[in-house]
């Protein structure tokens, strides 16, 4: 199970035995689900820091009709989810997390992030030290998406992307694939398709494969 965590955001910069020591400390535990169970529910409260180690676990809301939305899929060890409410005032998760597939998940009491041991751990302080570098690059991130989708044309909302996450040689690297893409900008995948071979006829861009490179900086800026 370190080996996984090792890998993860929240125990960066740790070695196995300071992985080994945090879990030890922290009085943390891992709990098994399978497919189609329940992690946490609606209005549950979050008690504990929830890392994946295994498995598939999705977020999700129902609607009024009982239709299930699914707001973030989680898929690789390491991974965290729900963290942000365990930081907030209120007392309960406004959606629940059900498994999948069979899964995995490391249990870290909350309590332990919020201030350091008796025994002054390194570990520990590194720990929560990683923890508010993630909440950072979350809201940052989120940021981002806003700015994105204030955008009032898809193509202004794609442009905007490409120039945030551009190279100096035009090279464009996204940590997200296609069909990501599109539920990130809110649109359907054959629509982003089509408007990114509409800017690569306009000269905006060029599309080889999978590969993406800008090649009209001031004319895509200009789009903004």
């Amino acid at each position: 199970m370190v080996q996984k965590l090792k890998y993860s955001p929240l125990f960066f910069g740790m070695s196995e035995e300071e992985i080994s020591n945090c879990l030890q400390c922290s009085l943390s535990s891992v709990s098994s689900y399978e497919k189609d169970e329940l992690v946490f529910y609606q209005k549950d409260a979050p008690t504990h820091l929830l890392v994946l180690i295994e498995g598939t676990v999705v977020i999700c809301n129902d609607t009024a009709l009982g239709k299930r939305s699914i707001v973030a899929t989680f898929d690789q060890s390491g991974e965290l989810f729900g963290e942000v409410f365990v930081f907030l005032k209120r007392r309960e998760f406004d959606h629940y997390a059900q498994a999948v597939t069979p899964a995995r998940v490391l249990r870290i009491p909350k309590e332990f992030l919020f201030h350091t041991c008796g025994e002054n751990c390194t570990h520990h302080s590194r720990l929560i030290s990683n923890m508010l570098t993630i909440l950072a690059q979350k809201a940052y991130f989120l940021n981002q998406k806003v700015q994105i989708l204030s955008c009032a044309t898809l193509r202004q909302k794609i442009a905007k992307v490409l120039l945030q996450n551009s190279q100096a040689d035009g090279r464009v690297t996204l940590s997200m694939n296609r069909e990501k893409l599109a539920d990130f900008l809110n649109t359907a995948r054959p629509s982003l398709s089509r408007e990114l071979m509409n800017m690569q006829e306009d000269g905006l861009i060029r599309i080889q494969k999978r590969d993406l490179w800008i090649v009209d900086f001031e004319a895509l800026q200009n789009i903004l």
